[in-house]
């Protein structure tokens, strides 16, 4: 079993079901006692939030590529970026190190392509819905992408920033993801990636018609596959 590198703490509140997701695919593979072997480096998210802010985007490509190095070093053969926002950075990430990186827009690309997913409507920080970096790995798979409106948003990056990193589920936010996701299904989405790791805390497919593609999971499941299969 190779060793799977995580750099977390973006938030940790994500960072914790990624932990869990990737033990849970190797137990559900190997059975018996087997758990995932991992290193994880775990960042200050305040930190990065600031960075994110002031699109410092530089000062956090030397903090995250300093944490892949450590990664590395400790004899991670391969790299996660815990969260869709920073994989803005995510090559430079990469170049920093000799291990693969497992991208997670590509990750969750490969699913849509295996369940025909043409056309989806993609949640996450307002930086991974209104920047190219996240958007273009997908339409270069053949993915046509939605975004919500402008005050839609504002809205659903709020609610990320301001409740979910912070471990807190309103009933009144779910809602309104529901609402924004109901506008993106009219539009012609045929399916929802949930484009920032806590999202999934919030919504799931028992409160929506709508097919939802999880990228905590399918980023877990892909380093799986990795680890025990190569």
């Amino acid at each position: 079993m190779k060793t799977i590198g995580l750099l977390g703490g973006m938030s940790w509140e994500s960072t914790t079901n990624y932990y869990k997701a990737i033990n849970e695919g190797v137990k559900s593979e190997l059975g018996g006692f087997h758990s995932a072997k991992i290193a994880m480096y775990s960042v200050d998210f305040a930190e990065i939030a600031a960075l994110q802010n002031s699109e410092d985007w530089q000062q956090t490509v030397t903090i995250l590529s300093k944490a892949a190095k450590a990664v590395e070093s400790a004899g991670a053969d391969c790299l996660l970026i815990c969260t869709n926002t920073m994989h803005k950075v995510a090559n430079d990430v990469a170049s920093s190190v000799s291990i693969p990186l497992i991208h997670i827009a590509d990750a969750t690309a490969d699913e849509l392509n295996k369940d025909d997913r043409r056309i989806v409507g993609l949640l996450g920080t307002a930086f991974t819905m209104e920047q190219r970096f996240y958007k273009e790995r997908l339409e270069a798979q053949g993915i046509k992408v939605l975004v919500p409106n402008g005050v839609q948003r504002k809205l659903v990056h709020d609610i990320i920033y301001r409740e979910l990193v912070q471990g807190e589920v309103k009933i009144n936010s779910r809602q309104d993801y529901l609402e924004v996701i109901a506008d993106l299904k009219e539009q012609g989405a045929e399916a929802i990636i949930l484009g920032c790791t806590e999202i999934a805390m919030l919504i799931n497919e028992e409160v929506t018609p709508v097919p939802l593609y999880d990228t905590t999971k399918i980023h877990s499941a892909a380093a799986v596959k990795f680890a025990l299969n190569g």
